[in-house]
Protein backbone atom coordinates (compact mmCIF):
# COMPACT_ATOMS: atom_id res chain seq x y z
CA UNK A 1 0.00 0.00 0.00
CA UNK A 2 1.42 3.04 -1.07
CA UNK A 3 2.06 5.72 1.89
CA UNK A 4 1.90 9.60 1.44
CA UNK A 5 2.00 12.64 3.58
CA UNK A 6 0.80 15.84 2.10
CA UNK A 7 2.08 19.30 3.53
CA UNK A 8 -0.14 22.09 4.13
CA UNK A 9 1.69 25.45 3.77
CA UNK A 10 0.34 29.03 5.61
CA UNK A 11 2.50 31.62 5.92
CA UNK A 12 0.36 34.67 6.70
CA UNK A 13 -2.64 33.57 9.62
CA UNK A 14 -6.39 34.88 9.69
CA UNK A 15 -4.80 37.53 12.58
CA UNK A 16 -1.97 38.75 10.15
CA UNK A 17 0.67 36.94 11.85
CA UNK A 18 3.34 36.27 9.59
CA UNK A 19 5.33 32.93 10.17
CA UNK A 20 8.89 34.15 8.16
CA UNK A 21 10.35 30.18 7.89
CA UNK A 22 7.39 30.19 5.28
CA UNK A 23 6.63 33.79 4.10
CA UNK A 24 8.75 34.55 0.40
CA UNK A 25 11.47 37.35 1.00
CA UNK A 26 9.47 41.07 -1.17
CA UNK A 27 10.49 44.35 -0.05
CA UNK A 28 7.70 47.01 0.99
CA UNK A 29 7.31 48.00 -3.07
CA UNK A 30 6.55 44.64 -4.02
CA UNK A 31 4.08 44.05 -0.85
CA UNK A 32 2.62 47.15 -1.99
CA UNK A 33 1.96 46.26 -5.49
CA UNK A 34 0.30 42.85 -4.67
CA UNK A 35 -2.54 44.26 -2.15
CA UNK A 36 -3.08 47.02 -5.50
CA UNK A 37 -3.65 44.00 -7.92
CA UNK A 38 -5.84 42.14 -5.36
CA UNK A 39 -8.16 45.54 -4.62
CA UNK A 40 -7.89 46.17 -8.45
CA UNK A 41 -8.82 42.70 -9.17
CA UNK A 42 -11.86 42.81 -6.48
CA UNK A 43 -13.24 46.09 -7.92
CA UNK A 44 -12.50 45.11 -11.41
CA UNK A 45 -15.26 41.89 -10.53
CA UNK A 46 -17.75 44.22 -8.64
CA UNK A 47 -18.02 46.62 -11.60
CA UNK A 48 -17.78 44.22 -14.30
CA UNK A 49 -21.14 42.19 -12.04
CA UNK A 50 -22.77 45.33 -12.45
CA UNK A 51 -22.31 45.90 -16.21
CA UNK A 52 -23.93 42.76 -16.78
CA UNK A 53 -26.73 43.61 -14.22
CA UNK A 54 -27.51 46.43 -16.55
CA UNK A 55 -27.23 44.16 -19.64
CA UNK A 56 -23.75 45.94 -21.21
CA UNK A 57 -21.65 42.26 -20.47
CA UNK A 58 -22.27 39.16 -20.94
CA UNK A 59 -22.22 36.12 -18.78
CA UNK A 60 -19.08 37.26 -16.57
CA UNK A 61 -17.31 34.84 -14.02
CA UNK A 62 -16.14 37.00 -11.19
CA UNK A 63 -13.12 35.49 -9.04
CA UNK A 64 -13.83 37.85 -5.74
CA UNK A 65 -12.47 35.83 -2.58
CA UNK A 66 -9.85 33.83 -4.79
CA UNK A 67 -7.51 37.12 -4.96
CA UNK A 68 -4.82 36.09 -3.14
CA UNK A 69 -4.81 32.70 -4.79
CA UNK A 70 -3.71 34.16 -8.40
CA UNK A 71 -2.59 37.25 -7.83
CA UNK A 72 0.03 35.53 -5.15
CA UNK A 73 0.58 32.91 -7.85
CA UNK A 74 0.99 34.67 -11.18
CA UNK A 75 3.60 37.39 -9.49
CA UNK A 76 5.50 34.10 -9.29
CA UNK A 77 5.93 33.96 -12.67
CA UNK A 78 8.56 35.04 -14.58
CA UNK A 79 7.33 37.45 -17.80
CA UNK A 80 8.00 35.41 -20.41
CA UNK A 81 6.48 31.95 -18.71
CA UNK A 82 3.03 30.54 -19.93
CA UNK A 83 -0.13 30.89 -18.19
CA UNK A 84 -3.01 28.54 -19.03
CA UNK A 85 -6.06 30.00 -16.93
CA UNK A 86 -9.35 28.54 -16.93
CA UNK A 87 -12.26 31.30 -17.21
CA UNK A 88 -12.55 32.57 -13.85
CA UNK A 89 -8.65 34.50 -13.41
CA UNK A 90 -9.16 38.32 -13.83
CA UNK A 91 -6.88 38.82 -11.16
CA UNK A 92 -4.12 36.31 -12.40
CA UNK A 93 -4.44 38.05 -15.92
CA UNK A 94 -4.04 41.72 -14.06
CA UNK A 95 -1.00 39.97 -12.28
CA UNK A 96 0.33 39.84 -15.53
CA UNK A 97 -0.29 42.63 -16.54
CA UNK A 98 -3.90 42.43 -18.94
CA UNK A 99 -5.46 45.55 -19.10
CA UNK A 100 -8.82 45.10 -17.94
CA UNK A 101 -10.50 46.55 -20.79
CA UNK A 102 -8.91 43.35 -23.05
CA UNK A 103 -11.23 41.24 -19.49
CA UNK A 104 -14.39 43.45 -20.62
CA UNK A 105 -13.78 43.00 -24.72
CA UNK A 106 -14.02 38.70 -24.27
CA UNK A 107 -17.12 39.36 -21.52
CA UNK A 108 -18.98 41.35 -24.81
CA UNK A 109 -17.84 38.48 -26.77
CA UNK A 110 -14.74 40.48 -29.13
CA UNK A 111 -12.51 37.95 -30.47
CA UNK A 112 -9.76 40.84 -29.46
CA UNK A 113 -10.60 39.87 -26.06
CA UNK A 114 -9.46 35.91 -26.29
CA UNK A 115 -6.56 36.59 -28.22
CA UNK A 116 -3.30 35.01 -27.17
CA UNK A 117 -1.33 38.12 -25.58
CA UNK A 118 2.37 38.04 -24.60
CA UNK A 119 2.44 34.62 -22.34
CA UNK A 120 -0.87 34.25 -21.46
CA UNK A 121 -3.42 31.60 -23.22
CA UNK A 122 -7.06 32.60 -23.46
CA UNK A 123 -9.82 31.92 -20.78
CA UNK A 124 -10.39 28.01 -21.27
CA UNK A 125 -14.46 27.28 -20.97
CA UNK A 126 -14.52 23.74 -20.84
CA UNK A 127 -13.66 22.33 -17.27
CA UNK A 128 -10.35 21.26 -17.41
CA UNK A 129 -9.24 20.75 -20.58
CA UNK A 130 -6.97 23.89 -20.47
CA UNK A 131 -4.65 21.06 -18.47
CA UNK A 132 -3.83 19.06 -21.45
CA UNK A 133 -2.42 22.23 -23.43
CA UNK A 134 0.05 23.41 -20.02
CA UNK A 135 1.25 19.52 -19.95
CA UNK A 136 1.80 20.01 -23.87
CA UNK A 137 4.06 23.60 -23.05
CA UNK A 138 5.50 21.92 -20.11
CA UNK A 139 6.56 18.90 -22.44
CA UNK A 140 8.33 21.12 -24.50
CA UNK A 141 9.73 23.30 -22.84
CA UNK A 142 11.28 20.16 -21.87
CA UNK A 143 12.19 18.98 -24.95
CA UNK A 144 13.44 22.69 -25.12
CA UNK A 145 16.03 22.59 -22.56
CA UNK A 146 14.33 25.40 -21.17
CA UNK A 147 14.63 27.04 -18.00
CA UNK A 148 10.87 28.14 -18.01
CA UNK A 149 7.99 26.55 -16.82
CA UNK A 150 4.16 27.09 -17.57
CA UNK A 151 1.60 27.27 -14.50
CA UNK A 152 -2.23 25.89 -15.44
CA UNK A 153 -5.68 27.19 -13.35
CA UNK A 154 -8.32 25.02 -12.52
CA UNK A 155 -11.22 24.46 -9.89
CA UNK A 156 -11.92 21.72 -7.99
CA UNK A 157 -14.54 20.58 -10.42
CA UNK A 158 -12.42 20.01 -12.70
CA UNK A 159 -9.79 17.40 -10.21
CA UNK A 160 -12.75 15.31 -11.44
CA UNK A 161 -12.35 15.25 -15.36
CA UNK A 162 -10.39 12.88 -17.30
CA UNK A 163 -8.20 15.47 -18.68
CA UNK A 164 -6.59 16.81 -15.53
CA UNK A 165 -5.31 13.28 -14.43
CA UNK A 166 -3.85 12.85 -17.99
CA UNK A 167 -2.22 16.33 -17.92
CA UNK A 168 -0.90 15.12 -15.00
CA UNK A 169 0.19 11.53 -15.57
CA UNK A 170 1.61 12.36 -18.78
CA UNK A 171 3.11 15.39 -17.46
CA UNK A 172 5.03 13.46 -14.79
CA UNK A 173 6.33 10.76 -17.49
CA UNK A 174 7.39 13.27 -19.87
CA UNK A 175 9.47 15.72 -16.98
CA UNK A 176 7.38 18.68 -18.07
CA UNK A 177 7.54 22.06 -16.73
CA UNK A 178 4.32 22.33 -15.78
CA UNK A 179 3.00 23.66 -12.23
CA UNK A 180 -1.15 22.23 -12.12
CA UNK A 181 -2.80 24.92 -10.03
CA UNK A 182 -5.96 23.88 -8.47
CA UNK A 183 -7.96 26.46 -6.52
CA UNK A 184 -10.74 24.60 -4.28
CA UNK A 185 -12.84 27.04 -4.06
CA UNK A 186 -15.80 24.42 -2.43
CA UNK A 187 -17.53 23.96 -4.99
CA UNK A 188 -18.72 22.74 -8.61
CA UNK A 189 -20.87 25.10 -9.65
CA UNK A 190 -23.40 23.96 -6.92
CA UNK A 191 -21.29 20.58 -5.82
CA UNK A 192 -19.84 20.99 -2.81
CA UNK A 193 -15.96 19.78 -2.44
CA UNK A 194 -17.79 16.95 0.28
CA UNK A 195 -19.27 15.05 -2.32
CA UNK A 196 -17.14 15.40 -5.45
CA UNK A 197 -14.57 13.14 -3.91
CA UNK A 198 -13.78 10.73 -1.14
CA UNK A 199 -10.09 11.99 -1.25
CA UNK A 200 -9.27 13.62 1.89
CA UNK A 201 -7.74 16.40 -0.15
CA UNK A 202 -7.16 17.19 -3.95
CA UNK A 203 -3.51 17.59 -3.08
CA UNK A 204 -3.00 14.32 -2.62
CA UNK A 205 -4.40 13.14 -6.63
CA UNK A 206 -0.91 14.09 -7.52
CA UNK A 207 0.02 10.84 -6.03
CA UNK A 208 -1.18 8.55 -8.79
CA UNK A 209 0.29 10.92 -11.38
CA UNK A 210 3.70 10.54 -9.39
CA UNK A 211 4.09 14.06 -8.84
CA UNK A 212 4.46 16.20 -5.88
CA UNK A 213 0.78 17.48 -4.53
CA UNK A 214 1.03 20.32 -1.81
CA UNK A 215 -1.72 21.99 0.17
CA UNK A 216 -1.74 26.02 0.77
CA UNK A 217 -4.13 28.37 2.56
CA UNK A 218 -5.54 30.04 -0.62
CA UNK A 219 -6.53 33.05 1.01
CA UNK A 220 -3.15 33.71 2.41
CA UNK A 221 -1.06 35.60 -0.53
CA UNK A 222 2.54 35.40 0.92
CA UNK A 223 1.80 31.71 1.28
CA UNK A 224 0.45 31.28 -2.15
CA UNK A 225 3.75 33.21 -3.43
CA UNK A 226 5.62 31.22 -1.83
CA UNK A 227 4.67 27.59 -2.83
CA UNK A 228 4.25 28.91 -5.93
CA UNK A 229 7.66 29.51 -6.58
CA UNK A 230 9.37 26.70 -4.75
CA UNK A 231 7.05 24.57 -7.52
CA UNK A 232 7.68 26.66 -10.06
CA UNK A 233 11.49 25.94 -9.37
CA UNK A 234 10.82 21.74 -9.12
CA UNK A 235 8.81 22.14 -12.67
CA UNK A 236 11.53 24.04 -14.87
CA UNK A 237 13.63 21.53 -13.77
CA UNK A 238 11.63 18.69 -15.26
CA UNK A 239 9.55 18.25 -11.87
CA UNK A 240 5.78 18.84 -12.21
CA UNK A 241 3.60 19.75 -9.32
CA UNK A 242 -0.17 20.00 -8.22
CA UNK A 243 -0.56 23.04 -5.90
CA UNK A 244 -4.14 22.81 -3.54
CA UNK A 245 -5.07 26.35 -2.95
CA UNK A 246 -7.70 26.69 -0.06
CA UNK A 247 -9.74 28.98 -0.72
CA UNK A 248 -13.66 30.19 -1.33
CA UNK A 249 -15.70 31.89 -4.09
CA UNK A 250 -17.71 34.59 -2.64
CA UNK A 251 -19.59 35.50 -5.19
CA UNK A 252 -21.79 33.70 -8.04
CA UNK A 253 -20.32 30.89 -10.15
CA UNK A 254 -21.16 33.30 -12.97
CA UNK A 255 -23.71 35.84 -13.45
CA UNK A 256 -25.91 33.49 -14.14
CA UNK A 257 -25.65 31.76 -11.13
CA UNK A 258 -27.69 32.32 -7.48
CA UNK A 259 -25.49 30.38 -5.08
CA UNK A 260 -28.42 31.63 -2.46
CA UNK A 261 -29.92 28.08 -3.60
CA UNK A 262 -27.00 26.06 -2.47
CA UNK A 263 -25.18 28.12 0.23
CA UNK A 264 -26.10 28.90 3.63
CA UNK A 265 -25.43 32.69 5.34
CA UNK A 266 -23.87 31.25 8.17
CA UNK A 267 -20.96 29.90 5.68
CA UNK A 268 -20.70 32.62 3.45
CA UNK A 269 -20.28 35.08 6.87
CA UNK A 270 -17.85 32.55 8.11
CA UNK A 271 -15.82 32.63 4.72
CA UNK A 272 -16.04 36.31 5.31
CA UNK A 273 -14.00 36.19 8.40
CA UNK A 274 -11.07 34.80 6.06
CA UNK A 275 -11.23 37.38 3.16
CA UNK A 276 -7.82 37.25 1.48
CA UNK A 277 -7.37 41.07 1.14
CA UNK A 278 -8.87 41.94 4.67
CA UNK A 279 -6.26 40.25 6.03
CA UNK A 280 -3.48 40.72 3.85
CA UNK A 281 -4.32 44.58 4.47
CA UNK A 282 -4.41 43.85 8.45
CA UNK A 283 -1.07 42.78 8.12
CA UNK A 284 0.15 45.77 6.02
CA UNK A 285 -1.52 48.39 8.65
CA UNK A 286 0.23 46.03 11.57
CA UNK A 287 3.83 46.64 9.81
CA UNK A 288 3.65 49.87 8.52
CA UNK A 289 3.99 48.72 5.07
CA UNK A 290 0.45 51.09 4.65
CA UNK A 291 -1.38 53.74 6.18
CA UNK A 292 -5.20 55.11 6.10
CA UNK A 293 -3.80 57.74 3.53
CA UNK A 294 -2.16 55.41 1.13
CA UNK A 295 -5.26 52.96 1.15
CA UNK A 296 -7.42 55.47 0.20
CA UNK A 297 -4.64 56.85 -2.71
CA UNK A 298 -4.65 53.56 -4.07
CA UNK A 299 -8.71 52.80 -3.77
CA UNK A 300 -8.58 56.68 -5.79
CA UNK A 301 -6.43 55.22 -8.49
CA UNK A 302 -8.25 51.96 -8.99
CA UNK A 303 -11.10 54.07 -9.48
CA UNK A 304 -10.28 56.34 -11.81
CA UNK A 305 -8.23 53.16 -13.48
CA UNK A 306 -11.30 51.34 -13.69
CA UNK A 307 -13.66 54.30 -15.22
CA UNK A 308 -10.88 54.82 -18.50
CA UNK A 309 -10.58 50.82 -18.98
CA UNK A 310 -14.31 51.03 -19.29
CA UNK A 311 -14.31 53.92 -22.03
CA UNK A 312 -11.86 51.71 -23.97
CA UNK A 313 -14.18 48.76 -23.41
CA UNK A 314 -16.72 50.47 -25.36
CA UNK A 315 -14.46 52.59 -27.45
CA UNK A 316 -13.61 49.11 -28.74
CA UNK A 317 -17.13 47.45 -29.31
CA UNK A 318 -18.01 50.84 -31.42
CA UNK A 319 -15.15 49.67 -33.42
CA UNK A 320 -16.70 46.40 -33.93
CA UNK A 321 -18.90 45.41 -37.00
CA UNK A 322 -21.12 42.54 -34.70
CA UNK A 323 -22.17 41.31 -38.38
CA UNK A 324 -18.74 39.79 -38.70
CA UNK A 325 -19.94 36.94 -36.19
CA UNK A 326 -22.03 35.51 -39.47
CA UNK A 327 -18.78 35.79 -41.69
CA UNK A 328 -16.06 33.32 -40.56
CA UNK A 329 -18.55 29.99 -39.35
CA UNK A 330 -18.00 28.36 -42.96
CA UNK A 331 -15.44 28.76 -45.72
CA UNK A 332 -18.92 29.75 -47.95
CA UNK A 333 -21.70 31.44 -46.20
CA UNK A 334 -24.69 29.08 -47.14
CA UNK A 335 -28.19 30.80 -47.77
CA UNK A 336 -29.74 29.95 -44.54
CA UNK A 337 -26.68 31.97 -42.75
CA UNK A 338 -26.34 34.82 -45.12
CA UNK A 339 -30.72 35.03 -44.72
CA UNK A 340 -29.81 35.37 -40.98
CA UNK A 341 -26.89 38.02 -41.56
CA UNK A 342 -29.51 40.28 -43.55
CA UNK A 343 -32.51 39.74 -40.95
CA UNK A 344 -29.89 40.75 -38.15
CA UNK A 345 -28.61 43.86 -39.73
CA UNK A 346 -32.41 44.49 -40.95
CA UNK A 347 -33.58 44.40 -37.50
CA UNK A 348 -30.38 46.72 -36.25
CA UNK A 349 -31.32 49.48 -38.71
CA UNK A 350 -34.84 49.35 -37.58
CA UNK A 351 -33.29 50.39 -34.40
CA UNK A 352 -32.94 47.50 -32.41
CA UNK A 353 -28.85 48.08 -31.66
CA UNK A 354 -27.90 48.00 -28.24
CA UNK A 355 -26.94 50.95 -26.50
CA UNK A 356 -23.07 51.38 -25.33
CA UNK A 357 -21.79 51.53 -21.70
CA UNK A 358 -23.06 54.22 -19.87
CA UNK A 359 -19.92 55.80 -17.66
CA UNK A 360 -20.49 55.36 -14.05
CA UNK A 361 -18.72 57.19 -11.75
Amino acid sequence: MAEFSVEYVQALGEDGAVDEDEAPELDDESLRETYRLMKLSRRADERAVALQRRGELGTYAPGIGQEAAQVGSALALGESEWMVPSFRESAAYLARGTPVHRLLWYALGMEEGAEVAGSNFPPSIPVGSQSLHAAGLGWAQEMAESDEATICYFGDGATSEGDVYEAMNVAGVLDAHTVFFCQNNQYAISTPRRIQTRTETLAQKAVSAGIEGIQVDGNDVLGVRAVTQDALAKAREGDPVLIEALTYRRSMHTTSDDPTVYRTEDEEEEWGTRDPIERFERHLLETDVLDGESIAAIEGEIEETLADEIDLAKAGREEVDPAEMFDYVFAEMPPELRRQKEEWKSENERGGKEEGFERDE
